[in-house]
């Protein structure tokens, strides 16, 4: 296929998926190629990926959106991390943070210094060592490039692709109103030729993006692209959202509370709370989780109960043929760490840099298919870590858990952390070391010995050490606003109608 032929890209389905690539490929694609997206108004969008990651922010200023304005149109709050209760054990908390924790040496991370400080009577926990995570449990923040914090934000998903519509449209996407009744394909080389709607319009384009969501209906309805089935490792197949009114000032992270079959969200907006309920069906019937649910809400609602039905897995090929899952429609890792949105943005900008001035040749599309999966693997290994380290033993899912078989590159990370307290980011990965730290340690996985470089600091220059970082880290948060004040202030939306 030759970019002289690609001048038709039509998005298959809306949402936040589909208004994200139609914003982006306008913005950056506008002059050279169409942009057609179609999305019927009686098909609904999941719209419940409310809690994001830090590369947000920069999907954002790549296309130039003002943080203020975006976030008032999208209720948002700023978000430091995920608190999660009763991971490792019922009762018991802990912060994953979006920041480094302490000072690394070139040689070692930090956690080797607190660990040599701890095995000589220091008592101050990991936590203390982190900006982004004592600012959040103080409730504090500021965006002013002076604080130099690492965030993302906490939105609503629905008003976010009615915002990235707007911006679309404004820079020549068409929108065409119709489900799609067919996937027409040229019986010669079986691409996708053009979409059947049902009213009777036909759209035809040179590239095609699958936006479908759970449905799939081009990369897999129709092109049969193949579908990794990963809930051997990750048993959550169901969910129920809902939305209540505030039940305080926002706070700026997500919690995630584990329970007997899985966990709940709550996710704090500037005027309401997202609520979740994750469960495997085999363990929680439907009705049993409704009552879980809406008995244990802050605040009072305001939607009806969304129940989703999911298979946690990966499509084969991302791209195949002339079609690009984005979104759902490539496979879903459910929310426990915000990356819904974040998949969809990795789709979209590795598509815009794929396009070559050539042909476009198999080997583009290898590479394509091969980074993608790459991203899934590492996420999928991450989310597995949370349910396969615990010490919960009081169910027979977290029984399951704690018994599975687990990929090989997640029991070396695992077991190179607790032989020696070492942990490495290979290729790009999403998740920095920090994290894997936070959520490791959390779960209760402690190194058997740390890098012998800490032992160099005597005692007195490693309580030096440890102090500064400490003290450096309340003096910075002390100068630092609340939460709730910052966003009053900054991005404040208008009480919804």
């Amino acid at each position: 296929m030759n970019t002289s032929h690609v001048r038709r890209i039509v998005i298959a389905g809306g949402g936040t998926a589909g208004w994200m690539a139609a914003a982006a490929l306008s913005r950056t694609l506008g002059r050279v190629a169409s942009v057609t997206l179609i999305e019927s108004k009686q098909i609904g969008t999941v719209g419940v990926g409310e809690s994001t990651i830090p590369p947000l922010a920069l999907f954002n200023r790549l296309m130039k959106i003002p943080e203020a304005e975006f976030m008032r149109e999208t209720q948002a709050t700023f978000k430091l991390g995920i608190e999660f209760h009763n991971w490792k054990e019922d009762g018991d908390v802990y912060f994953h943070s979006f920041g480094e924790t302490g000072k690394d040496h070139w040689s070692a991370g930090f956690q080797h210094f607190w660990l040599h400080g701890q095995q000589n009577g220091h008592t101050q926990s990991f936590d203390d060592y982190c900006y982004e995570l004592v600012a959040a449990y103080e409730r504090r923040f500021s965006a002013h490039p002076d604080h130099r914090m690492s965030y993302a934000y906490q939105l609503d998903a629905t008003r976010y692709a009615g915002y990235l519509r707007k911006l679309a449209e404004e820079e020549g996407t068409t929108r065409v109103e119709g489900k799609i009744a067919k996937v027409d394909l040229n019986p010669e080389t079986g691409h996708i030729a053009s979409l059947s709607l049902e009213d009777g319009q036909t759209v035809e384009g040179d590239l095609f993006i699958d936006c479908t969501g759970f449905r799939a209906l081009l990369i897999e309805g129709a092109l049969h692209a193949g579908f990794d089935d990963w809930t051997h490792w990750l048993p959550c197949d169901r969910a129920i959202a809902v939305q209540t009114t505030s039940d305080g000032p926002p706070v700026p992270y997500t919690k995630a509370i584990a329970h007997d079959a899985g966990w709940q969200w709550r996710i704090p907006l500037q005027h309401r709370t997202g609520n979740g309920l994750v469960y495997c069906s085999a363990y929680l019937d439907q009705d049993a989780a409704e009552e879980r649910l809406m008995g244990n809400l802050p605040g009072e609602t305001i939607t009806k109960p969304n129940f989703l039905r999911f298979t946690t897995g990966v499509r084969r090929k991302q791209w195949f043929r002339n079609c690009i899952a984005v979104g759902l429609s490539g496979g879903f890792m459910e929310p426990l760490e915000s990356t819904s949105i974040h998949l969809i943005q990795r789709n979209i900008l590795r598509l815009i840099r794929m396009l070559p001035a050539g042909e476009i040749s198999d080997r583009d599309i290898a590479e394509f298919n091969d980074q993608a999966m790459e991203d899934m693997v590492q996420i999928r290994d991450f989310l597995i870590l949370h349910y396969k380290a615990t010490d919960r033993r009081d169910s027979p899912f977290w029984r399951q858990c704690a018994a599975m078989e687990i990929p090989d590159s997640l029991d070396q990370k695992i077991e190179l952390f607790r032989e020696t307290g070492r942990v490495f980011r290979r290729h790009e990965e999403l998740f920095a070391e920090s994290s894997w730290l936070q959520v490791m340690m959390g779960q209760g996985i402690m190194p058997k010995s740390y890098h012998p470089i800490a032992a160099k600091l005597d005692k007195r220059e490693l309580d030096v050490f440890l102090r500064t970082i400490r003290e450096r880290i309340q003096h910075e948060v002390s100068r630092l606003p609340l939460h709730e004040e910052f966003v009053k202030e900054y991005c404040g939306a208008e009480m919804p109608v």
